[in-house]
C-alpha cells in the first residue's frame, strides 16, 4: 500500500532524498512560495515545527511557481529568502509542479488521497497543506488561507 514514505524528492540543495526517512513522524506537507500573500505563513509553519518537532513532527516545504509565478527564484534564492526572512529550519525541497502534466508523483498521491472542496483534486493556490499521519498516509487537507496555528490541534492529535 502506498504512503508518502514511498516517494523521493530533491532537497533544496539538489540531493535526492527518500521520504522514508520520515517514517514514524507526523508531517505537514506544504507547497510554498516567496512572493505570495500567504508567504507570512512561513512564520507559523516554523513555529509549529519548533514547538512539536521534538515529538516527531516535521514540516516539509515544496516551492512551486505555478500560481501567479510567485516563486520565480532559484533554489539558492529561495533558501536564502527563507533563512533571512523567516529563519526557516524545517526541510525545504527543490521547486516542483503540483498540478498539470509534470505534477510531482508525491502530489499526485496527496491530491488523490485527500481531494479538496467538492472532491476536486487540483491544488488551488500556494500554501495548500496536507497533514500526514505517522503511518505516512494523508489525514487531512487544508486550504491555503488556513493558518498554521489553526492546524495545531490536529497536529497534536496526530502526534498522539
Amino acid at each position: 500500500m502506498t504512503s508518502v514514505h514511498d516517494f523521493k524528492a530533491k532537497a533544496i540543495d539538489g540531493r535526492e532524498q527518500s521520504l522514508e526517512q520520515y517514517k514514524g513522524q507526523v508531517l505537514l506537507i506544504v507547497n510554498v512560495a516567496s512572493e505570495c500573500g500567504f508567504t507570512p505563513q512561513y512564520a507559523g509553519l516554523e513555529a509549529l515545527y519548533r514547538t512539536h518537532g521534538a515529538r516527531g513532527f516535521a514540516v516539509l516545504g515544496f516551492p512551486c511557481n505555478q500560481f501567479g509565478a510567485q516563486e520565480p527564484g532559484s533554489e539558492a534564492q529561495i533558501q536564502q529568502f527563507c533563512d533571512t526572512r523567516y529563519q526557516v529550519s524545517f526541510p525545504l525541497f527543490a521547486k516542483i509542479d503540483v498540478n498539470g502534466p509534470d505534477t510531482h508523483p508525491l502530489y499526485a498521491y496527496l491530491k488523490s488521497s485527500e481531494p479538496g472542496m467538492l472532491g476536486t483534486e487540483g491544488i488551488k493556490w500556494n500554501f495548500t497543506k496536507f497533514l500526514i499521519g505517522r503511518d505516512g498516509r494523508p489525514v487531512k487537507r487544508y486550504a491555503p488561507a488556513t493558518k498554521p496555528d489553526a492546524i495545531e490541534a490536529d497536529v497534536i492529535a496526530a502526534l498522539g
